[in-house]
Formats: C-alpha cells, sequence, structure tokens
C-alpha cells in the first residue's frame, strides 16, 4: 500500500485503541472509589462490553457487507460514542453510569470490527502488514496511559476525566473516518439468502474442526482474561501501587514490541503454537499477580504486565489473522464480528460474572481483598484451556 495510506490506517489503530485505554483501564478503581460500587457491580460494568459484542457486531457488520461503506458506519458509531463518553463521565450514580456505558459499548464494540475490515481490504498480504500497522493501537494504548499516570488522576480522584479525554479522542476518531480509504460494500449488488443477509454466513467457519476448536478456546480463555482487565487496576491500587495506569501501560510497550516480532514468530511457530503461547502466558501472568502478592514483592507484578505482549499479541491478534485467512474475501466482515462475538462477548461475559462473583466472595476485613485466592482462579482456568487446546487443535504451520 502507498504511505499515506498507510499513514491513515495508523493513526486510525492509534485513536482506536487510545480512546479505549483512556478510561478502561481504570473504571474499575473509579467505580470503586467514586461509585462506591462493589466487584459484582465492577464485573457488570464490564460485562457490558460483552453485550456490545454479542450482536451489534453482526448488524454493523451486515451494513458494512450490504448497505452501507465501513468508514461512514466508523464515523458515525464514533460520534455518538463520544457523546455517550463524555456522559458517563458527567453522572456519579451508578444506575445512570451503567445505562451510558452499557449503549456506549454497543457502539464501540462494533468498531473493533470495521478498523480491521478497512485495514485487511488494503492489504495484499496480511501476515505481514497487519501487524506493523496495528502497533499503532498499542501506542495508543500506551500514551493513555501515561496520560492518567502523569496527571495522577487515579490517586486525585479525577478519574472522569478520563471519559472526558476519551470523548474527545472519539470525536477525533469520527473526523478521521472521513478520509480513511473507502471501503464499499462487497456485496451490495448480489443475490444472497437470508442466512448471508443476516451475516450468519460467517458460521460456516465453525465447520472446520480446527477453527471450532480455535473459537470455543476463544471462549474459554476469555473468561479468565476479564479477571485482568476488570480488577488489576483496582488491585494494584489496593496494594499501594503508584502510577498504577502508568505502570499498566507497560504491557502495551511490550505488545509493542510483540506486535513487530509477530511475522518472524508466524514463519517459524505457525498458528497453534502462537495461540498456545498466548495461552501460557496468561497462566504464568496471575501465578505471578499471586505470588507478587504473597511475597510483597513488585516485580512478580512488573514481569506479570511485561507478558502482555504475549498474552494479547500471540492470542488475540494471532486469531484476527487466522480468522481473516479462513474466512476468505466473501464474509470477511462477518467473520470479524464472528471472532469479536466468542472473545468479547460470550467469554468475557461469563468471565465479568466470575470475577465480580470471585472478588466478593473474597472480601476480607476493611475493603480489603485475598488477592492470592483471587488470582488462583483465573491462572488454574487459562492452564485448563491451554491442555484442551492443545491436545485437538490440529492446525499445519502455514495456516
Amino acid at each position: 500500500m502507498d504511505a499515506t495510506t498507510r499513514i491513515k490506517l495508523s493513526l486510525m489503530m492509534f485513536l482506536q485503541f487510545f480512546i479505549k485505554g483512556a478510561w478502561f483501564v481504570t473504571v474499575g478503581t473509579f467505580l470503586i472509589k467514586n461509585l462506591q460500587a462493589t466487584g459484582t457491580q465492577v464485573g457488570l460494568t464490564f460485562m457490558a462490553q460483552s453485550i456490545g459484542a454479542i450482536l451489534p457486531p453482526f448488524l454493523i457488520g451486515l451494513l458494512a457487507d450490504r448497505y452501507v461503506p465501513a468508514q461512514r458506519l466508523l464515523c458515525m458509531l464514533h460520534i455518538i460514542g463520544g457523546i455517550l463518553l463524555w456522559c458517563a463521565g458527567s453522572t456519579m450514580v451508578f444506575g445512570n453510569f451503567y445505562i451510558f456505558i452499557l449503549l456506549y459499548m454497543m457502539a464501540y464494540m462494533p468498531t473493533m470490527a470495521l478498523i480491521n475490515t478497512i485495514a485487511f481490504r488494503q492489504m495484499r498480504n496480511p501476515d505481514k502488514e497487519f501487524p506493523p500497522i496495528r502497533v499503532f493501537g498499542t501506542a495508543g494504548w500506551v500514551v493513555a496511559g501515561l496520560i492518567i499516570g502523569y496527571t495522577a488522576w487515579e490517586q486525585r480522584g479525577q478519574l472522569p476525566y478520563t471519559f472526558k479525554m476519551a470523548a474527545i479522542a472519539s470525536f477525533a476518531m469520527a473526523s478521521l473516518a472521513l478520509f480513511l480509504p473507502a471501503t464499499p460494500p462487497l456485496k451490495k449488488n448480489n443475490q444472497a439468502s437470508l442466512g448471508e443477509t443476516l451475516g450468519l454466513d460467517a458460521l460456516r467457519l465453525l465447520k472446520d474442526r480446527s477453527y471450532l476448536i480455535f473459537f470455543l478456546a476463544s471462549i474459554a480463555l476469555c473468561i479468565p482474561l476479564a479477571f485482568y482487565y476488570s480488577f488489576t487496576n483496582p488491585f494494584f491500587n489496593e496494594i499501594g501501587i503508584k502510577s498504577a495506569a502508568g505502570i499498566q501501560a507497560l504491557g502495551q510497550v511490550s505488545e509493542l514490541l510483540f506486535m513487530l516480532l509477530m511475522p518472524l514468530f508466524f514463519v517459524r511457530l505457525g498458528v497453534k503454537y502462537m495461540l498456545g503461547l498466548g495461552m501460557l502466558a496468561w497462566v504464568i501472568r496471575y501465578a505471578l499477580f499471586r505470588l507478587g502478592y504473597l511475597d510483597g514483592s513488585e516485580w512478580p507484578l512488573i514481569v506479570g504486565i511485561l507478558l502482555h505482549g504475549i498474552c494479547f499479541d500471540f492470542f488475540f491478534v494471532t486469531g484476527q489473522i487466522y480468522t481473516n485467512n479462513k474466512a476468505g474475501d466473501r464474509f470477511k466482515n462477518a467473520a470479524q464480528g464472528l471472532i469479536t462475538l466468542a472473545t468479547y462477548g460470550v467469554g468475557m461475559m461469563l468471565g465479568s460474572v466470575l470475577a465480580g462473583f470471585v472478588v466478593d466472595a473474597n472480601v476480607a476485613q476493611e475493603g480489603f481483598h485475598r488477592w492470592e485466592i483471587i488470582w488462583l482462579v483465573p491462572s488454574l482456568i487459562a492452564g485448563l484451556v491451554l491442555i484442551v487446546f492443545l491436545f485437538l487443535f490440529k492446525s499445519d504451520k502455514k495456516s
């Protein structure tokens, strides 16, 4: 692709993940400190992401496949999202906040598939071209975390500002979408069955045994993953880690490095062992969190954060590329919506509910928690998923 297109796609990735990184990392701390929420309410808030990932991506994927250019849908959804984020940061009542975030996630989650569609449509060799562009999304998340750490909004009780910052970035993303490469519907003039019209043609992927195992493993792994996104920031703040959001941004620095190295790993490992290493990293990460808490040391916590590059890139980005390669040109939009449903939808929903229950069940005195038990649960689940996946998944290095 030409340099101008590469720059536009890179900026698209930067803003997409800056928006989420600006508020998502610290929302658990915001809820507990500013709205006096329980662990269950924190879990419900993260479950809003899952609800937004189940039905809306299929509907938006249908529009992008048949009726509306993907870049125009991206613009409209980020305008709506910016308004909802601003409202979420302006309320101090959990019920109102939850409604705004639920509606926001229903607007934001379909954009995850849209940015992949826009990017992949410009590429001839996604295995090599996608990671260097996707890495700018990681950079956006890092910058958001560093801003929060620098401003000390966590320590000052000023986390409502994170939603305002994200809202401004969302409006900027909507403006950028007007200048992104045209991504018109591929099926606009084609005759289609009812199943294809509803985006159900992506379900054909599940007839492939290897893809079915990957799909089910994606759901299962996102159950322990929900513990990380929901409660790492509250955990760090509870045990007295300063600038927790800034330290968590180190995970995205690691993600950036491994994103750049992904083409080399693809050649040497293939899909199966890329995904397997991603799963193993989640097992080790939670074990390190538990060790750091019991030992009173920060180094296991830092190492656990630095594993994020393997945790995220080797599983999620590899999964997106694997899905893109399996889908073919006819239903790439629906296929990306399908994997979004599996991971951020069903898996994260189950994980958010379980994480909230486990945290509330392990409250000690004066609002503190028994984190050694809390982190043991996701580590064991991730280990079980890894063993089953390696035993059942069959794929050659080139798939």
